[in-house]
């Protein structure tokens, strides 16, 4: 948890206009060189389609947060982890694109540490019921194919 709040700070996006190369910077630096983790935040990102600012009402009364659209289910948790008020956390979820990343990603290892599993953490990402979980899976492959091209997944 240390690394969401080193990443957080000031944004410092390159182009007003696009939080693109903000999004960069930080998932650059959350994935720490690993390049299957950063095919994986930004799998992540473009399955969310989430964006700075963002707080999307969900059915059931929680809300997707920020970039990668992190629910506000996991605000308790991660001001536990960090040690901060939820509310300054739910803050930085919507408004700090590296906050958000680092959450993000956070979640998605917590997911694959429990579960073992690559896929079945992609899916624990998005929701703890099983049929949404392969459904997400299998939309965030889509999208790292669409980006990364047929061969995302060869060795």
């Amino acid at each position: 948890m240390a690394l969401l709040l080193h990443l957080s700070g000031p944004a410092q996006a390159e182009d007003v206009n696009s939080p693109e190369p903000e999004l960069r910077r930080c998932i650059t630096a959350a994935s720490q060189g690993r390049p299957w983790l950063e095919r994986t935040l930004w799998g992540l990102r473009d399955q969310e389609g989430g964006w700075i600012g963002a707080e999307v009402p969900n059915s059931d009364g929680s809300h997707d947060l920020g970039p990668l659209q992190v629910n506000s289910w996991w605000v308790e948790k991660l001001a536990a982890a960090t040690a901060r008020p939820a509310r300054q956390v739910r803050w930085w979820l919507i408004h700090d694109a590296c906050f958000n990343v680092a959450a993000a990603r956070w979640i998605f290892l917590s997911g694959l540490r429990a579960t073992g599993d690559y896929w079945k953490a992609v899916g624990v990402y998005h929701s703890p019921t099983p049929w949404r979980q392969r459904w997400y899976a299998d939309a965030v492959a889509g999208k790292l194919r669409r980006r990364y091209g047929k061969d995302v997944f060869a060795q």
